[in-house]
């Protein structure tokens, strides 16, 4: 089985207005790449190769440009609109086409994983996948964030969103894979009072099917939610002192694309060129070995 990826990057980001006002949240940049690179980079960790990024309709035009087609990266994107936010779920309706018969991989467009074996981990739940499996993050705020409770074996007992009493500070972080029923189940739902589908609702389907998994993220993994102002500063920083501390790039495609396999040596100097009068270019020059 082929797992296909979703980068949920709709919405209209009014948490980050005026800002958004006239572009997508997902194509801001978070310090010296765009936002939706962080998501992209993840996925293509975990060994996925399909991707559909699903946005806005008005903003359909602007991430083909950034994107294209995904071949420059060795994988394959297509694109598909929202005409409204819906709820996370409202992803596997609209991509339900794209899915299949495969499991897919959900990401948020403004969530960024880094840690050491996040690719790894990653991969071996792609390549392993029985129902749906969510990973999940201590957290200080968990009022924030749905939230899954667990028992001693690490199974979960109960999901809430946003509970203004938590059970747990185990936040479930923007990162899903589920099995190929995921379109069906999605479908069955029904809005909440927000009037829209909640993913929460689409757990406890698994969860009460006995499907559902959770994993911790291993400590010293670093999840960021960039959809507000102080989180999007934050992950900036991150980014900047990181980079600037150990001297290789975080959620750089053409980089991950080369070390995966997905690109050769040749391809990989051909797209570090198109970027020769940045920093960002002369770092994948430097990995190149051109001048």
């Amino acid at each position: 089985m082929v797992m296909r990826g979703i980068i949920l990057a709709g919405g209209a980001g009014t948490r980050l207005h005026p800002i958004t006002s006239a572009m997508s949240k997902q194509l801001l940049p978070v310090y010296d790449k765009p936002m939706i690179y962080y998501p992209l980079g993840t996925l293509m960790l975990a060994g996925i190769t399909e991707i559909l990024v699903i946005v806005a309709p008005d903003q359909l035009e602007s991430f083909e440009r950034l994107l294209g087609d995904g071949s420059s990266f060795g994988i394959h994107i297509t694109y598909l609109a929202q005409p409204e936010p819906r709820g996370l779920p409202d992803a596997f309706i609209i991509g339900e086409e794209f899915i299949g018969n495969q499991p897919c991989a959900l990401i948020l467009g403004d969530n960024l994983f880094y840690g050491a074996g996040v690719g790894e981990s990653l991969r071996l739940v792609a390549s392993d996948l029985e129902g749906a499996k969510v990973f999940c993050q201590h957290v200080m705020d968990p009022q924030r964030f749905g939230v899954v409770e667990i028992d001693a074996a690490g199974h979960p007992v109960s999901i809430q969103e946003k509970p203004p009493h938590p059970r747990s500070n185990l936040a479930v972080t923007g990162l899903y894979f589920f099995d190929s029923q995921v379109s069906k189940l999605a479908k069955e739902l029904m809005p909440s009072s927000r009037g829209e589908l909640e993913i929460t609702d689409l757990l406890l389907r698994y969860m009460g099917r006995n499907q559902l998994k959770v994993q911790e993220l291993e400590r010293g993994t670093v999840w960021l939610d960039t959809g507000t102002f102080e989180s999007l500063a934050a992950a900036s920083e991150f980014v900047r002192v990181v980079q600037k501390n150990q001297n290789f790039l975080i959620g750089c495609p053409e980089e991950i694309a080369w070390r995966m396999g997905y690109i050769s040596d040749l391809q990989f100097r051909d797209l570090a060129k198109k970027h020769s009068k940045s920093p960002y270019g002369e770092y994948l020059i430097s990995l190149s070995g051109g001048g």
